[in-house]
């Protein structure tokens, strides 16, 4: 009763101010949170980039941008949690307001623009905050850089041995000419320079590409074609949406910005169908966009990710969210007749 009363007031809140209140309050570690968690279930347990998930639900970057509260949030159910964007410098991102709830739509659309407290400060955070599950982390550049690759190269080095996993994100649509980096020779570029630093190391860690919904079928092709070719440790697909804000209902979707939560679900799904149908199970997925329960999960998984990642279904569905969906996903196991979560990954690509 005290969560829905908390929740029902997040909800009446400025999103920005509500979403500091939630850090604030998993911070506190108040109420007992194992007390909700879905108990480990042997059906969902896969191994992806070499790591083993004890469940394939994560939370998206976005939420713990600055690193403050991943230790909680594995308590809450979820297999793994990014945390992020982190770029080099401190910054601001872009001005409030610029965070905007779609109720009707069951969306939010942002313009942040990766607000954080940089890399220094935030590694530290972790240094002193030993990670109890499996991390990762989502690094980007300062707004100044966002065509160079060298912040990615700086963060990369300076996240290097705390991460399970890092996020390359190139797609977020708040950072102008970020995306451009989708353009052909500059992947081909970044990749080469990311990769080079990760061969002169001696632990591989996986490092992975967040790529943009806004893309054809010719560029996933050709991208396909790059990321097998330079034999990429796996993808997420996808970001926010710049584009499907016509149909909606929320006055809020003039708002300019990215676009996340049940709007963008079948967008999301026909780019990981896309990109799985060319790469075949030789590049792991990680599908995002639109999950709110275990049946869009599940059908993100047959598109062909063999994870999913949330975000704005727990601002609309609360904290719990990643515990039911596990639970939906179990059920939904045992209808198909399959024994474990990585048996359905693709199946809608046969």
């Amino acid at each position: 009763m005290f969560y829905d009363i908390f929740n029902s007031f997040l909800k009446q809140t400025d999103p920005e101010v509500a979403h500091q209140l939630a850090i604030k309050f998993l911070k506190t570690n108040i109420i007992p949170f194992d007390l909700f968690k879905f108990k480990p279930h042997e059906k969902l347990r896969s191994k992806v980039f070499g790591i083993e998930f004890e469940n394939p639900i994560g939370l998206a970057a976005g939420f713990d941008k600055n690193a403050e509260v991943y230790n909680s949030i594995y308590k809450l159910g979820f297999g793994y949690v990014e945390v992020g964007t982190i770029t080099p410098k401190p910054q601001e991102g872009n001005s409030k307001p610029r965070v905007f709830r779609l109720n009707q739509d069951k969306a939010i659309i942002n313009r942040l623009g990766f607000p954080n407290e940089g890399m220094e400060k935030i590694f530290n955070r972790i240094a002193n905050n030993l990670n109890n599950g499996i991390l990762g982390i989502n690094i980007g550049p300062n707004k100044e850089n966002a065509t160079k690759n060298d912040d990615y190269l700086i963060c990369l080095e300076k996240f290097y041995d705390q991460a399970d996993y890092i996020a390359i994100n190139i797609s977020s649509p708040n950072t102008p000419n970020l995306r451009s980096l989708h353009d052909k020779e500059k992947i081909i570029n970044l990749i080469d320079a990311i990769l080079n630093f990760r061969n002169q190391n001696e632990k591989i860690k996986p490092i992975i590409f967040k790529l943009s919904p806004n893309i054809d079928i010719s560029e996933i092709n050709n991208l396909s074609e790059i990321f097998l070719d330079k034999k990429i440790d796996g993808l997420i697909l996808t970001n926010t949406s710049i584009e499907g804000k016509e149909d909606l209902f929320d006055e809020n979707k003039r708002e300019a910005g990215g676009l996340s939560g049940s709007p963008i679900n079948l967008v999301s799904n026909k780019v990981i169908l896309n990109f799985y149908k060319n790469l075949r199970g030789k590049i792991p997925i990680i599908g995002v966009g639109g999950v709110n329960d275990g049946k869009t999960a599940y059908e993100k998984i047959k598109c062909g990710a063999n994870l999913v990642q949330l975000y704005t279904s727990m601002v609309f569905k609360g904290p719990y969210v990643a515990s039911n969906i596990n639970k939906e996903l179990v059920e939904l196991l045992k209808q198909d007749g399959l024994k474990n979560i990585s048996e359905a990954v693709g199946i809608n690509a046969n």
